[in-house]
């Protein structure tokens, strides 16, 4: 799984932390938090799903099952 947290960091840095401004270490995990669950899970597509968001993905592997 290594590929793939490098891969999330690298794409959480260059999404959200680019900026490196939040006010301290509780808004850090709120804002971080937020893009995960509400941005990077449900909205932003996935080339190793096969452009599918994760929410998508899991969806579709349950149906299936």
């Amino acid at each position: 799984h290594n590929a793939w947290t490098e891969s999330f960091m690298g794409t959480l840095k260059t999404e959200m932390l680019q900026d490196g401004c939040f006010l301290n270490e509780d808004d850090a995990r709120t804002e971080i938090f937020e893009y995960i669950e509400s941005y990077y899970n449900h909205h932003r597509k996935h080339s190793s799903l096969d452009y599918q968001t994760p929410a998508q993905f899991e969806a579709q592997i349950h149906s299936i099952n």
